[in-house]
This record gives structure tokens, sequence and C-alpha cells, in this order.
């Protein structure tokens, strides 16, 4: 069968379905989707009984378009939308895309501008003929989300064409019959970092995170792409489970070296790159880094993700779908479910997680349709890895910044910006308000105000709890407490004013305002430096802890180089590590994954995680739940079916 063969059929069986006075003028692959643009897409629209018996019939995502010919001209589109939606809905701005016929609506009040059941969404559509797409306008501004959003917009044309490119490729006709899944690791076994999965059938190709390492040795700074069975012209897909740079580090690099195919992640986890790989490349460059990769990569990767959304079943290859299920770990985390061939096997993949509930997120998914083989993360693998409960790693925070408070002295906190920085932020706002710690100010500064801004574009994915307080205009992040800096000259004069709590990164000392804000307060012993995050081996932050954890009084540490001649920081505040606030799960999280995880899969592969941990905990699994599971090496494979 031959892509017209496949393309004929689809438009055969549409037709079939779709009442004529629809006078549908053109069907098209656009990414995932099939896009179908009528003249008078009423009769569709106002008929969902048509569109159910399309998608069962094709078995593919559909979407339904006004041909632009009869579309509203923007000025009245415009127009009608205000005249439809309430005012007590608050529209800030409106904002049309010529080329896929969207119209992007923001509100203060969303709700009130889809209505009851999506009545008012529904007459948007057919009295303008443009899709509404609504989004709430977040009471903090995100920077990146915009010039993102504004990327997007001027490259619509671009975008469309590269959609339309992958949709002939996802619905290519099949050359093979699936009987053969291989799982290749490229990166992050038996190690933390540079995770990348190859997932690879006779038909299929694709890639599963593709990350660098965050403290890396000579050599083993990036992933294994250069073994003979990864072919980046011959790749359909790339996932991505999160943000973090281990995870989606080396992704801009793909690019450089000529592919030209989708990345799928979900929309947080779209916004949270573009902040976090500009970033690596500006630190970089201050550090006088090489990096394999500039900007530009950044930004066309980014105009090749294509956002999905939790539990939506997209096809991504001939014979792979895609779902992306709740992952708990940070903004936007996914675990990734793979269904491959006609039901030949599912693999799911875990990418970071978390086991339970955080006042942010809610906890990682463990339901799936089907499952055979389940790739697992072993961050906290071993014997000895059981945090603390979070009540009492709560408490334990709380404790030191009343004490240090009350001597006079101010608390440091250097934070991870994305997931730790909010989840530390929503503790004080409630520890202040219910008169567990003093009324003080709690300054903020470095990437930790714009990865806060982006959790405010996207309130639905996080908590029960943020949603209620964020919808019900009491926002936690907004706290009267908080005080952004958004200038350098504001730290010494909060270093040399009363008691405060600061905020900033880099989380583990590495550079940045903390770092800063270290050199001006360490002296003082009624100061305190808490730690709440990981110290990796070699970081200064981890130097510090160590030299805190012997016991020693007055810690003296090297913090700058310059012309050979190390310079040295004395250290006498307080040190304090906090454990529990990880956003990846301890060992009884993991066992218990397992025991709760459905259905139970046949198979368990081990990875993200020192060689140890990774290795004990395989063996741990097999032991106790009699599924056979190992902790492969990198550039090891396993045969699936």
């Amino acid at each position: 069968m031959s892509q017209g063969d496949v393309l004929q059929n689809i438009r055969e069986a549409i037709f079939k379905n779709i009442p004529l006075e629809a006078r549908i003028t053109r069907i098209e692959f656009e990414g995932p989707l099939i896009a179908i643009y009528a003249e008078n897409p009423a009769p569709i629209l106002e008929n969902e009984e048509v569109i159910r018996r399309i998608v069962k019939t094709i078995k593919k995502r559909i979407v339904i378009r006004a041909d632009p010919k009869v579309r509203k001209p923007v000025n009245e589109a415009e127009r009608i939308i205000r005249e439809i939606v309430p005012p007590e809905a608050e529209i800030t701005k409106i904002r049309f895309d010529e080329v896929t016929g969207e119209v992007i609506i923001e509100a203060r009040r969303p709700g009130l501008v889809i209505g009851k059941g999506g009545s008012t969404h529904r007459r948007i559509l057919l009295e303008t003929l443009w899709r509404p797409h609504v989004v709430r306008t977040p009471s903090l501004k995100s920077h990146i989300v915009e010039q993102m959003l504004n990327l997007l917009y001027k490259e619509s044309e671009r975008r469309q064409r590269f959609l339309h490119e992958v949709g002939k490729r996802i619905h290519r006709p099949l050359l093979y019959k699936s009987d053969r899944v291989r799982v290749i690791a490229l990166g992050g076994f038996k190690e933390v970092g540079r995770t990348a999965i190859l997932v690879q059938t006779k038909e299929s190709m694709v890639l599963v995170d593709c990350g660098i390492k965050p403290s890396p040795g000579p050599k083993d700074e990036y992933p294994y792409l250069d073994v003979p069975e990864f072919d980046v012209d011959k790749l359909d897909a790339v996932i991505v489970t999160h943000a973090h740079l281990d995870h989606c580090g080396f992704i801009p690099y793909l690019f450089k070296y000529g592919y030209k195919g989708p990345v799928y992640c979900t929309e947080p986890t779209r916004s949270l790159m573009a902040l976090l790989l500009s970033d690596y490349l500006d630190v970089a460059k201050k550090e006088g880094k090489r990096v394999p990769f500039s900007i530009r990569e950044v930004k066309e990767a980014l105009l090749h993700t294509i956002p999905l959304e939790y539990g939506e079943v997209t096809d991504i290859a001939p014979d792979i779908r895609l779902t992306f299920h709740e992952a708990g770990h940070i903004l936007g985390s996914a675990m990734v479910h793979l269904h491959i061939g006609n039901g030949l096997c599912n693999i799911v993949y875990t990418g970071d997680f978390k086991f339970g509930r955080t006042r942010l997120l809610e906890a990682a998914a463990h339901t799936f349709p089907r499952l055979e083989l389940l790739i697992m993360e072993s961050t906290y693998g071993a014997k000895e890895d059981v945090m603390p409960p979070r009540q009492e790693t709560e408490t334990q925070l709380i404790e030191v910044v009343k004490s240090t408070i009350e001597r006079g002295g101010k608390v440091l906190i250097p934070v991870l910006s994305v997931g730790r920085a909010q989840e530390i932020m929503l503790v004080i706002d409630e520890a202040i308000r219910k008169e567990r710690i003093p009324k003080v100010p709690v300054y903020i500064e470095g990437m930790v105000l714009e990865a806060t801004a982006i959790h405010m574009a996207y309130p639905e994915k996080l908590s029960k709890g943020v949603r209620e307080m964020i919808f019900h205009e009491q926002n936690p992040f907004s706290s009267e407490y908080f005080r952004p800096v958004t200038s350098q000259s504001e730290r010494l004069e909060i270093a040399e004013g009363g008691p405060c709590i600061i905020m900033a990164t880099s989380g583990m000392l590495t550079g940045g305002p903390s770092l800063e804000y270290l050199k001006l307060l360490a002296e003082d012993p009624k100061n305190s430096l808490v730690f709440v995050s990981y110290q990796i081996e070699g970081t200064l932050g981890r130097k510090i802890l160590d030299k805190a954890k012997s016991g020693e009084k007055e810690i003296i540490v090297p913090i700058d180089i310059s012309g050979g001649k190390p310079e040295y920081l004395v250290i006498k505040m307080e040190i304090r590590a906090i454990e529990g606030f990880s956003g990846h799960s301890d060992r009884r999280q993991l066992l218990a994954y397992i025991r709760n995880v459905r259905p139970k899969p046949e198979k368990i592969v081990i990875c993200h995680g020192e060689r140890s941990k990774a290795e004990e905990l395989a063996s741990t699994i097999t032991r106790l739940f009699r599924i056979p599971t190992i902790a492969l090496e990198n550039l090891e494979s396993i045969r699936v079916r």
C-alpha cells in the first residue's frame, strides 16, 4: 500500500461519515492529527456522534477546522468574541494564528470563556469559525513563555509545513510487521545523567530522552549516539519525559547534526526546556565552556516540539503509539507509555518520578491499559535511601528558619529553580500565615522568578490544593512576603539589613546569586545556610556540607581561582541539610510502586541510579516480587519481543 492509498482510505472513511452540507474542502496530515477543513463545519461540530464515528473508523485523532476563506476577518472575530464572552471573564489578550485558524484567548477567569458544558467555547467557534484555545492569564508573567509563543507564531507557516511532513511519516504504510522490539541503553544506566533510551522495531526508531551529565568526567558528558544502531536520519521521534538537563540537555545537538523530526513532551516541559537550555548556554559562555550547539539549535528544537496532554493517545510512528501519564517529579514531568504494533508489546518508562503526593504535584500514575516491560529509575534505590516523612521534613526546615530569625540572623536557602524552589515557597508561605515563623521578607532571586512564572502559566498541572488556592485568588506564589530581587545592587542592602529568608540559585552553590549571598553572609554566626537538595560530589555545596558533617566549626573553602591563586571563604554560619524534599521516589516508594503498578509487568529494567543502587534494587525486586529484573549497562540492549 502506498502513501496515497493510506490517505485515500482515510478520505473515504471521512466522506462516508460526514454530512454533505459540511462541504469539505481538504483533508491533511498535521503531525499526529488528521485535519478536516470545511466551508460549513457546523453540521460536524454540532453532532459529536459524527466525530466519534470517524475516530472509531480511522483510529486516528482528528481536528475540525473552518476553511480559511470562510473565517470571519480578525477585527470582526475579535468583536464577536468580546460580545459573546461576559466581561467578568476579564479577557487580557486575544491572538489569532491565521495559519492554523486558532484564536488564543487569555482571560483571568477562563471558565467563563469556556462556558457551562463548553457552550461559550462552541458559540465562539460557530460564530467566528476560528477555533478557540482558552488559557488562564497568569498572575506572574513568564518572559520565556511569551518569547516562545512569539517564536511559534513568527514561524507558523514553516511549522505547518513541518507538521505536514511529520504527518506523512507517521501515517506511512507499514513495510514490515513488527515482530521484534529492542531497547538499547545509550546513557543513564548504572549512572545518573545523560539519559537516552533507543526503542527500535523493524519499522521505526524512537529516542526517549537525550540528556547531558550534570557532573561529568573527562569523556562521559553526552549519550552514546555514535553506536551503529543509532541513525539520526532514520529517527522517527524524540520523546522528553521532563525538562531537567540530564534528560533533555543534548536534544539541540540532534538538530545541529541533521534531525528534522518531532520532539514530543508536555506543554509545561516545552516552556521549562526553553528556560533551562537557554540558561545552560549562558552559564557555559560565562565559564568559557564549549557547548556543541547554540541558541539557534535550541530554537529549532522548540519549533519541532509537539506538546501532548496527559492521557492523550497519539500515533508517533506507523507501529508506535505514545501516551503520557503524570510522573509527579517536576511540573510537566511524564511517564511514557509506548504501545507497539497491534498489541505486540507495551513499554512504560517512568522517567524520574515521585510515587507520593507533594504540596506542589500529584503522585505518579500507576495504572496503564497494558504493560509488558517497565523501565524504572533507581536514584534512591539502596537500602539506606529512606527519606523522613514530608511533614517531619517541613518541621525541620521551619525550626531552623525560626531559630535563625529569632537570634537576628538571615537564612540562605540555595535552591534548584524548578520544582524544589516552588515546594519551599509553599512551605514558607503557609508557615508565615500560620505564625509558625516570624513575618520577615523572603527575597527571591535568580531563575526562581522565571521558573515560578512558568508554573503560574500552567496551574492545571499542579496539585489540587495549589490549584484551588490559585483559582480562588489566594495564590501562594504571590504572597506579600515574597520580594523579587531584580538588581544585583540590592544584595548588599539585603545582607546588611534585618532578619530575612533568601532563596536563590544555584542549588549547589556552583555559581549564581546564591554564591554571591554566601560571600556576604558567611562570616556571621547568627546566619544559617540551609541545603534542601542533593549536593553532587565536586560542587561547592558538597564540600561545605562534608566539612560541616566532619565537625569543623570554622569552615574554609576555595571559591574562586584567578591567575592560579585560590580565593578562600571563611564560613562561620550554621550549616544544615534538610532531607526529604526530593522529587524522586525513595526506596520505600520504589518498592511500593512495583507492588501497586497495574497490570504487573512481565519484565523490569532498572536505570538512572548509581551502579550499586541500581544493582541492589534490581536484585531486591526479583527476590520480593518474582519479576525478572535487570540493571542494564550503557550500550547493552534487551529484546522485549
